[in-house]
């Protein structure tokens, strides 16, 4: 199982399987970071150039080959159990679903392979991944827990946590008292 720099583990053996489209993908198939980040890679965008800008990988789905594919989520459930997130305007209660990251874009990300003596890329990488690349997806602060303080796996077959249903439940209950209607003369009234 794939580990965090700090040695806990992520929940996934290949944080690919699960990972989402590129962060940079456009939806007419075209490559942000080439268009918008030229100079921090200036080979790569100008290969792009070259291409129109469309995305090397394509509908392939061969995000490992990329060097600058990246997968953050936006999801508002839990990846594991399916638990909503419910926010509360104004409010600063932690988040019910957090952001897990399964693989590190950065260079304190853990390196999972055998060592090699070969500075060769292409004979000490056989699998293509040109990363290390950020990817993550969205569990519950329970599942998030589990995952990193055991062997619990993200691909599980869960159920939310009582705790997570209480707070989740204590949260629509107070959004539900924040949207009910009430006149100003119910409101204001000392005799009402």
């Amino acid at each position: 199982m794939e580990r965090t720099p700090d040695g806990t583990p992520v929940g996934v053996d290949d944080p690919y399987a699960v990972a989402g489209v590129c962060d940079h993908l456009t939806d007419d198939g075209r490559c942000r970071f080439a268009l918008t980040r030229a100079g921090d890679d200036p080979e790569f965008a100008a290969e792009r150039r070259r291409d129109g800008y469309a995305c090397h990988v394509g509908a392939d789905d061969a995000w490992r080959a990329c060097p600058h594919y990246r997968s953050t989520t936006d999801e508002r459930e839990c990846y594991r159990c399916g638990l909503t997130e419910i926010r509360l305007a104004h409010a600063d209660a932690r988040p019910l679903v957090e952001e897990h990251h399964l693989s590190y874009g950065d260079t304190a990300s853990v390196d999972n392979s055998s060592p090699s003596d070969d500075p060769d890329p292409d004979t000490s990488n056989p699998d293509g991944d040109a990363g290390p690349h950020e990817i993550t997806v969205a569990l519950c602060r329970w599942c998030h827990t589990k995952v990193h303080k055991s062997f619990a796996r993200i691909d599980d077959d869960a159920s939310p946590d009582p705790e997570a249903i209480a707070a989740r439940e204590s949260r629509r209950s107070k959004e539900q008292l924040e949207s009910a209607f009430e006149t100003a003369s119910e409101r204001f009234d000392p005799e009402g």
